[in-house]
């Protein structure tokens, strides 16, 4: 093994990136298998300063990013490729979808270095990749072999290599986090300040891995670095560059999920930022804004229900709302923060439930009939996306939950009771699961007087 070891050390350095990226993911299939700590123990010193080296921009990588030429792009309309293909995700039933490769964490579509004008699957990624595995494995046993690399990185004046070590610092945040708590103070300032660094690639690697210590920084005094942190992520949600908006975005809403109510008395701060976003955001993005906006009503729930948050909020969502046909799939994304509003703002959301609702039921109701037609005749009709569907349910049973009672009207007047009967018959695990527990959950509401859902 030592052997075969040292070779595979040899050729994750090969000038040629096909060689070294077979090399490199050596190192994490290694990773997987329960010899990976014995086997390894006594090359760590070899082994992280050359994942370190590989997780640095290309010269080629930079090129592509347009990383040496310092641009504002956020008037630049998004291209068709720029816009990734999106999944909705019930807010009652995960729904499985074939992830990307990458170091980061999955929630929030927060990949990092990701870009369609790179590769998928890169030196850079897969070093980082190796590195979170192995910090997993080694847990603080790593740090002895990277921390003397750390502080020269994180403060190199070329900004490739301060880049790769905001990086690396990101990478093994979940691994070493008990180890690193010690350096964090004096870390977290400098991250904070290297979100004004005027390379966009700096300010959006910072951004992700602020992101990753988000937990850690809520557990200290909110003066001390959530609030410094917070003040300078919404400056750069309003950033000039697309990629640090979109990086920007997500670490925020990482840092709704971990600070919850701790937001709360900088509720119209948030606000303004992210209603000022509506109008300054291309199209990828946009569906970003909608994520962080949902997340932050999940976050601080019946805090939202404030009538100048209300203001604030409300007219730019239900514009987008009148704006977008049945048909448009960035339906989804904003389906799903009105879901999450409507339950947080409970009854301040009456003065807009009724046009809400209507259309959820007419696309539960488009949707059923598409099914019907495609059933009868495959060969005259395309199969409907259900995905419309769930997503249409998912807002119905948000606003039973935030509305409870004051919904009843609105469930007397419509077929909701029948349309959700016609849906647990749609050959769908996802569908039947998600009627079932909105039904479970929703019931009590969407039965006026005690009336059986049967004669509704």
């Amino acid at each position: 093994m030592h052997s075969i070891i040292q070779y595979m050390l040899q050729r994750t350095q090969d000038p040629d990136e096909n060689v070294s990226l077979e090399a490199c993911e050596f190192w994490l299939t290694l990773a997987e298998q329960p010899v990976c700590k014995e086997a390894l123990s006594g090359h760590l010193v070899q082994l992280i300063p050359i994942l370190v080296n590989g997780m640095k921009y290309s010269e080629i990588d930079i090129i592509l990013l347009k990383g040496d030429v310092e641009e504002e792009d956020d008037t630049v309309p998004d291209s068709e490729q720029d816009i990734k293909p999106r999944f909705h995700k019930s807010r009652t039933v995960t729904l499985q979808h074939e992830g990307g490769e990458g170091e980061e964490g999955e929630d929030h579509d927060d990949d990092d270095d990701d870009d369609d004008t790179l590769s998928d699957w890169n030196l850079r990624k897969c070093s980082a990749a190796a590195l979170d595995v192995l910090a997993n494995v080694f847990r603080d046993e790593l740090l002895p072999h990277l921390l003397p690399l750390l502080k020269g990185l994180l403060f190199h004046p070329d900004w490739v290599v301060k880049e790769s070590g905001i990086l690396v610092l990101g990478a093994i945040a979940e691994g070493c986090m008990q180890g690193m708590v010690p350096y964090l103070p004096e870390l977290m300032p400098h991250l904070i300040q290297c979100l004004c660094d005027k390379k966009a690639l700096v300010r959006s690697i910072a951004c992700w891995t602020l992101s990753r210590y988000a937990h850690w920084v809520v557990s200290q005094p909110p003066d001390s670095h959530l609030k410094p942190l917070m003040t300078e992520l919404l400056k750069r949600i309003l950033d000039g560059n697309k990629r640090v908006q979109e990086a920007a975005c997500s670490a925020f809403a990482t840092l709704e999920e971990e600070a919850c109510t701790e937001l709360v008395p900088y509720l119209s701060f948030i606000l303004d930022t992210l209603v000022f976003a509506f109008g300054k955001y291309q199209h990828k993005n946009l569906l970003i804004l909608y994520d962080a906006i949902g997340t932050l009503a999940d976050s601080v729930g019946h805090h939202l229900n404030q009538p100048e948050y209300i203001e604030k909020l409300m007219p730019p969502l239900i514009a987008k709302w009148n704006e977008l046909k049945d048909e448009d799939k960035d339906l989804f994304p904003l389906l799903e923060c009105l879901s999450s509003v409507a339950t947080a703002l409970q009854s301040g959301f009456l003065p807009y439930c009724e046009p809400v609702y209507q259309r959820c039921v007419t696309l539960v109701q488009k949707t059923l009939a598409q099914a019907m037609m495609y059933s009868q005749q495959p060969d005259q009709y395309e199969a409907p996306d259900k995905d419309f569907m769930i997503v249409a349910l998912d807002l119905l049973s948000g606003l039973a939950e935030g509305l409870g009672g004051h919904v009843d009207q609105l469930v007397s007047r419509s077929n909701i009771m029948t349309l959700l009967f016609q849906c647990m018959q749609v050959r769908s695990v996802c569908v039947f699961s998600v009627v079932t527990l909105h039904m479970c959950e929703c019931l009590g509401q969407w039965s006026p007087s005690g009336q059986s859902p049967r004669h509704s």
